[in-house]
């Protein structure tokens, strides 16, 4: 009898146990995505995405997750991002609740800032990990990144699958992209060095001497030229008025000799010698 309740006992035990580890197991692998979007072979691409990135075996660690799904055409975007963006850009999809669209549509204020595996890897800054959601007057729900200035243009399509209160995917229009995400902020321009001056400012030489001066200067006497040469002969100048070789020569006569005959002050004294001749002439 006893050892019949003994063997009862380590039975209901034993059983307890097998109880306890099903329950541990299944809590520890409460979903799995992969298996979940393998269903809708319209998010392969964002299903491969999660698997390359190694986000799915994050996501499948939570027990209480929502993730934004993108169809193949949306997806293609994150696809064409360097490796460590797409994960970025991809764990922004993921927010660390459950909410379906019942919870969402429930929201008060119609607005709520939520939660991204994002945020929570330590890698996001300010309010880069953060989305907005918001419910418009329309009645469209929108999801957006919560950095100031961006977009709202995530719309939701419609709820994929739920499993309360553990997952819940909904199918969003775009992907969402914070600011800055991608890599450091754009550089400030610098300053432009300035342009090599065109040829109309490059320098102009020095102006040459015009026409008006070339006739200026033929027509001044050179300041250090030579004057006419001393001994050579006068080719036309005038001969002086007096009179003629056959008159006396006087003292003029030899003054006017001494002059070089070729030069003005030679033909001036001549004419002067002539002049004083002739008043003497008249006297007489």
């Amino acid at each position: 009898m006893a050892s019949s309740q003994h063997a009862s006992t380590g039975g209901s035990v034993s059983l307890l146990f097998v109880l306890l580890v099903a329950c541990l197991a299944s809590s520890a692998s409460a979903f799995n995505i992969t298996r979940l979007l393998g269903e809708f072979s319209d998010f392969s691409s964002f299903n491969d995405l999660l698997t390359q990135t190694k986000l799915a075996e994050e996501i499948n660690r939570r027990q209480t997750i929502t993730v934004l799904a993108l169809d193949n055409g949306a997806a293609g975007g994150v696809s064409s991002l360097p490796s460590d963006v797409q994960r970025k850009v991809l764990a922004m999809h993921v927010v660390l609740d459950y909410y379906d669209t019942a919870k969402l549509e429930a929201i008060k204020g119609k607005s709520a800032v939520l939660t991204t595996l994002f945020q929570s890897s330590g890698q996001a800054t300010d309010r880069m990990g953060f989305l907005n959601f918001t419910k418009r007057a329309d009645g469209s729900m929108v999801f957006g990144s919560a950095e100031p200035g961006a977009q709202m243009a995530a719309h939701i399509v419609k709820s994929v699958a739920s499993r309360p209160y553990n997952i819940s995917v909904l199918q969003v229009s775009a992907a969402i992209v914070p600011p800055g995400v991608g890599g450091k902020a754009p550089a400030k321009g610098k300053k432009k060095a300035a342009p090599p001056p065109s040829d109309a400012e490059e320098e102009a030489p020095a102006p040459g001497p015009s026409d008006d001066d070339d006739e200026a200067s033929a027509d001044a006497p050179a300041a250090d030229g030579p004057g006419p040469s001393a001994d050579g002969p006068v080719a036309d100048g005038p001969m002086a008025d007096g009179p003629s070789a056959d008159g006396p020569a006087g003292a003029g006569s030899d003054d006017a000799a001494d002059a070089p005959e070729g030069s003005a002050a030679g033909r001036v004294l001549a004419g002067a010698g002539l002049g004083i001749l002739a008043m003497l002439l008249l006297i007489i």
